[in-house]
């Protein structure tokens, strides 16, 4: 199995190199507005950012900062196809501006944007992110009632489009391969994931100016995110994409994957992780599976018994709809042929060309060796 993976670089407000209706899943963190490392970012994109700002209206600035992500929106609307997931990681702010603190609630104004598109809201997911100090409060200390709770969690926002799910061919192999462990979609479908955490940004010397510009997520979220909400043979979508976290998760899951992102520097980043990508993919698959045979243990133990058996793997499973799953490794990773450029879906060439730039990548999938 191969999948392909494509960047380009520019204003993900702009997608027009992607085709409507083209792209089953979307994976993708934004900037969050008003969080002070983004200002300079949102008043490029609208001065008016910076003008409310310096007077002193944080909800004009707010608003004006929503207001260029609504146009990233509207491009998600267009690409996904009816049926598909659209997952946004996003955190709320906290921020005094002209002497007044206040949270600004990130989350439902990004709610009521894909609302007014049309899209039907799914449960959402919040997941704990490290404190950047270990006091559990701001404000004045020990007394009342002047001091506030500290924000160490953000929404993994989940919406569909359109009214229905996606409809597949009975028995589709490329769905019932990707399927999860009966434990795994017990964990993954919780609303609250206590088992991942915030990462430190992990780049490199040579890649220091970078690191104040990069808010990348825990590999584990999107990867989770492509396992539950795709299948193999889809296309991801990540208009946001950073040093490339997704199109990683992507890989890794067995995916195609699409990117927009605005640093032309951030793709040598990621070049510098590609040797690293069938190791990864392994050892991600490998854990899947350990943790699989962690439960089979456990469930033993308990004298609870298996009515089936996985096809690929020596071990039993719960239910019968995880008999056929089976686990991708990537066996190779290389860059695109120029001629191969494009976009997954079939865009022309000339579409984009449109885009400043169009970095591609393939990866060779074979099954998860267990040796």
């Amino acid at each position: 199995m191969e999948t392909t993976h494509r960047v380009f670089v520019g204003d993900s407000r702009d997608l027009a190199a992607i085709d409507d209706d083209s792209v089953e899943l979307v994976v993708t963190s934004p900037p969050y507005p008003m969080i002070e490392m983004w200002d300079d970012l949102f008043t490029r994109l609208d001065p008016a950012v910076g003008d409310a700002l310096e007077a002193g209206d944080g909800r004009a600035a707010f608003d004006a900062m929503h207001a260029q992500l609504d146009r990233v929106w509207d491009e998600l609307e267009r690409v996904l196809v009816d049926g598909g997931i659209a997952c946004i990681n996003v955190g709320d702010a906290t921020r005094s501006v002209d002497d007044s603190f206040r949270v600004y609630a990130n989350h439902a104004r990004v709610l009521e944007a894909f609302e007014s598109r049309g899209f039907d809201p799914l449960p959402d997911v919040l997941w704990r992110k490290p404190a950047n100090s270990a006091a559990k409060f701001m404000g004045s200390g020990m007394i009342p009632p002047n001091a506030y709770v500290t924000l160490e969690h953000e929404y993994v926002l989940v919406f569909r489009k359109g009214g229905e799910s996606r409809s597949f061919e009975p028995g589709a192999d490329r769905r019932y391969e990707a399927a999860y462990f009966w434990e795994e979609r017990n964990r993954w479908f919780t609303d609250v994931w206590t088992d991942v955490r915030g990462e430190l940004q992990a780049l490199s010397d040579d890649h220091d100016d970078l690191r104040n510009r990069s808010a990348a997520y825990p590999l584990e979220i999107p990867y989770r995110l492509i396992c539950m909400y795709s299948a193999y043979g889809d296309t991801v979508l990540d208009p946001f994409w950073g040093t490339g976290t997704t199109t990683l998760a992507a890989m890794c899951a067995g995916r195609n994957s699409v990117g927009s992102e605005l640093e032309s520097s951030f793709l040598e980043v990621f070049d510098d992780r590609l040797d690293d990508v069938p190791v990864l993919s392994r050892s991600v698959g490998r854990r899947r599976l350990e943790r699989h045979r962690e439960f089979v243990a456990r469930r033993r133990e308990e004298e609870k018994s298996f009515e089936y058996r996985a096809a690929n793997y020596e071990t039993p499973v719960v239910t019968k709809m995880e008999r056929n799953l089976q686990l991708r490794e990537v066996a190779a990773v290389g860059t695109l042929d120029d001629a191969d450029e494009g976009t997954d879906d079939g865009s022309t060439d000339e579409a984009a060309a449109d885009a400043n730039a169009v970095h591609g990548y393939r990866a060779e999938h074979v099954p998860l060796t267990l040796e």
